[in-house]
């Protein structure tokens, strides 16, 4: 079935065709980005967490790039994801270094590090998710460009390790349509909420 015959495609492309334009136009996303990683530093369960996965931003996502090289200076193993034919590998980050443009003109490790065994870290030892997206809604549910390769990974860490998910507020809609293979967000930070929280209307 094509998307102009399908309801529901129609209107998640709708919706991220709206959401990366709002993206696009998001003023000052430097220092949105930078309250909106601090807020991700400042969760209890970045506290409690030995390792993280973080994206590597692209484009106008919220940038995410000073907080990795300031993440590892600390005592957390950082770890980034990266494409592999249809679905993503986990890298662990130990510098900005070991990073080069790869898939769809993103960051991502160095062809010669990924083969070394030490740099490999399977989905269940992720104790944290950061998860990119294009729109959200504030009960979690999420919208990625299409592809499904964040909905496969997030399907391996363990039912314990939180989802967290970085935005700006222009991309918060009042409802994502969602099917049943798509996975809820534990928490959506933006510059100006986390949500669903009690904290939601708490400027940071």
């Amino acid at each position: 079935m094509s998307e102009e015959a399908d309801p529901l495609q129609s209107l998640k492309h709708q919706i991220r065709r709206q959401a990366e334009a709002n993206r696009l136009a998001q003023p000052n996303k430097d220092e949105a980005s930078r309250i909106i990683c601090e807020k991700f530093a400042a969760l209890a369960e970045y506290v409690a967490a030995e390792t993280v996965m973080c994206y590597v931003d692209m484009r106008s996502e919220v940038r995410t790039r000073l907080f990795l090289a300031t993440a590892m200076g600390g005592s957390k193993r950082i770890v980034v994801p990266y494409c592999l034919d249809d679905r993503l590998g986990l890298f662990l980050l130990e510098s900005m270094e070991e990073l080069a443009v790869g898939t769809f003109g993103i960051l991502e490790p160095k062809l010669e590090l990924r083969a070394m065994a030490h740099k490999r870290v399977d989905p269940g030892r992720l104790d944290l998710v950061m998860v990119p997206g294009v729109a959200f809604d504030r009960r979690g549910a999420r919208l990625g460009h299409g592809k499904g390769y964040y909905d496969k990974l997030l399907r391996h860490v363990r039912p314990d390790t939180p989802l967290v998910a970085l935005a700006f507020e222009c991309q918060l809609f009042p409802e994502i349509p969602t099917e049943p293979h798509d996975v809820f967000m534990d928490k959506v930070i933006t510059e100006k909420a986390i949500c669903p929280s009690a904290l939601e209307n708490e400027s940071f």
